[in-house]
């Protein structure tokens, strides 16, 4: 058993432990100064306002709303309970923005995110010009969810779009996908797929990048193949950067409206609407503010609750290992 290190204290006649460093104050939980309350606050109350202006007032707003049978003019006076959340769940377009919501999430799990990591593996090779691949592929991410949606509709017009005539001149009819119950669905699914597959490709390249070259060398030297290798050294180092894009992909589906508004309206007969597209449709064509502001604390409400289990189920080893590194680096 090791013993403090003492150094003998001349003033006082007796053994004296070392000082204690210039951290431990802040590390035991010392309140900050003053000078420096000031300070992050001035920093922080902008911050603050902004948030409660565009984040948390919006929420009051709506949840009030929803308890009422309201235009959206004047005062809501018509008080409705809990008879718009009822409607919503009786509702057959609304539970098939549910299964919508669904459907493109596990598209999303299942096809978008492994082929942006097969394509960023891919693209960690030493390939020859692998950086103009690697443009290619992120370009679509830069442009904005109405550019993309525009710009499909016209590659898919009827008769006069490039990918029509393509189509057609092999002797399908693709360019009614739009228009087709069975089949809208899943052509939406691949043009969000096209916008964004490029985003989770570069958080899966730049994570790779971080993986040190000697684990792998390792694994090769006691005998693994390339398989073996990426299964069992790579595919587990980059779980933190997989997770957070499940989570990106997850609230983003739940959240899907400006694309899929401009590409098809929600058409044909509900085929391809979301809960946003619903929401948008009793609110501002209908003119049924309160039951639009249902289906958005629903929207809000199925967000927070997976954000809330994700993080504390599936996220947690995550979040703790970052805060006790952030912690030792103090």
């Amino acid at each position: 058993m090791t013993r403090p290190s003492t150094v003998p204290d001349t003033r006082r006649g007796g053994p004296a432990t070392d000082p204690p460093g210039p951290g431990t104050a802040r590390r035991r939980g010392a309140r900050p100064r003053p000078g420096r309350r000031r300070v992050l606050a001035i920093f922080l109350t902008p911050a603050l306002v902004l948030f409660l202006l565009l984040v948390i007032a919006p929420i009051v707003v709506a949840s009030y709303a929803s308890l009422y049978k309201w235009n959206g003019f004047n005062l809501p006076q018509n008080f409705v309970g809990l008879d718009n959340y009822t409607r919503a769940f009786g509702d057959p377009t609304f539970r098939g923005d549910l299964w919508h919501g669904l459907v493109l999430i596990v598209l999303s799990l299942t096809i978008q995110l492994p082929v942006a990591l097969g394509l960023a593996m891919l693209l960690n090779q030493p390939l020859r010009g692998r950086s103009i691949y690697r443009l290619i592929f992120f370009a679509p991410y830069v442009l904005s969810e109405v550019t993309t949606a525009v710009l499909f509709n016209l590659v898919f017009s009827p008769n006069r779009g490039l990918g029509d005539s393509i189509t057609r001149w092999l002797g399908s009819d693709a360019g009614t996908i739009f228009a087709d119950p069975d089949t809208v669905l899943f052509a939406v699914f691949m043009i969000v797929s096209w916008k964004y597959f490029g985003l989770y490709m570069m958080l899966f390249l730049a994570a790779r990048q971080g993986i040190p070259k000697e684990l792998n060398e390792a694994a090769t030297t006691d005998g693994a193949g390339p398989w073996q290798a990426f299964r069992h050294v790579t595919l587990p180092l980059l779980g933190p950067t997989i997770r957070i894009s499940v989570f990106l992909s997850v609230i983003g589906t739940i959240q899907l409206f400006d694309m899929v508004w401009v590409l098809t309206g929600g058409g044909p007969i509900h085929a391809s609407e979301t809960m946003a597209v619903t929401m948008f449709q009793y609110g501002f064509r209908r003119f049924e503010v309160g039951y639009a502001s249902a289906i958005s604390i629903v929207m809000f409400l199925l967000s927070f609750v997976f954000a809330l289990i994700y993080q504390r189920v599936v996220l947690r080893r995550d979040t703790e290992g970052a805060i006790t590194n952030q912690g030792d680096n103090r």
